[in-house]
C-alpha cells in the first residue's frame, strides 16, 4: 500500500495572480465571509498576515467540521505560499502534509493556480488524502468570484 505520495493539479482562474497572491497571503482573515461555506473561521497564533507563521483554520471537508493548524512560508518572488500542517484533522491521518500554492498569470486577467499537496500517512489504513486535494481546489476555484468583485470595483 501507498503510504507517501504527491498530489498536483491546475485550477484556471479568472481573476489575476497578484489578486489571488494577495488574497490568499494577507486576506485570510476575510475567508469565512468569501467562502464561508468551506471556512467558518480563521485565527492567527503567531506572526502577522503578510509574513511566515501559524494559522488556525475551522473548516467544513466532506461535510464535516475539521480544524486544521498550518505553519505558513510565503514566497513573492514566484507568488508561491506554502502551508505545512501542525496540527487539526489531517494531521492525525497524516505525518507530512503540506499544500503549496502557486498562482501562475496566463494573461493580462487571468491565472492558474498551481496546488501541490504532499503527503505522509501515518500508518496504512489511512487512505491517500484524495477528498482533502478536492476540498483545496474547490477553496480556490470559489475564491475567484470573490477575487473577480474586488479586481473589477464590483
Amino acid at each position: 500500500m501507498v503510504m507517501s505520495g504527491t498530489y498536483v493539479a491546475e485550477v484556471p482562474l479568472k481573476g489575476s495572480a497578484e489578486n489571488h497572491y494577495k488574497r490568499w497571503k494577507s486576506e485570510n482573515h476575510i475567508f469565512s465571509d468569501a467562502i464561508g461555506h468551506h471556512i467558518q473561521g480563521v485565527a492567527m497564533h503567531e506572526g502577522d498576515w503578510d509574513s511566515h507563521g501559524s494559522i488556525r483554520w475551522n473548516i467544513t471537508c466532506d461535510g464535516k467540521p475539521e480544524v486544521f493548524k498550518e505553519k505558513r512560508e510565503v514566497d513573492d518572488e514566484t507568488m508561491t505560499l506554502t502551508l505545512r500542517g501542525l496540527g487539526g484533522h489531517a494531521v492525525e491521518k497524516y505525518k507530512v502534509y503540506d499544500v503549496i500554492y502557486q498562482f501562475i498569470p496566463k494573461s493580462k486577467e487571468g491565472c492558474v493556480c498551481k496546488i501541490t499537496l504532499i503527503w505522509e500517512k501515518r500508518n496504512e489504513d489511512t487512505p491517500e488524502p484524495i477528498n482533502y486535494m478536492k476540498f483545496v481546489k474547490s477553496l480556490v476555484a470559489d475564491m475567484d468570484d470573490h477575487v473577480l468583485k474586488g479586481q473589477n470595483g464590483a
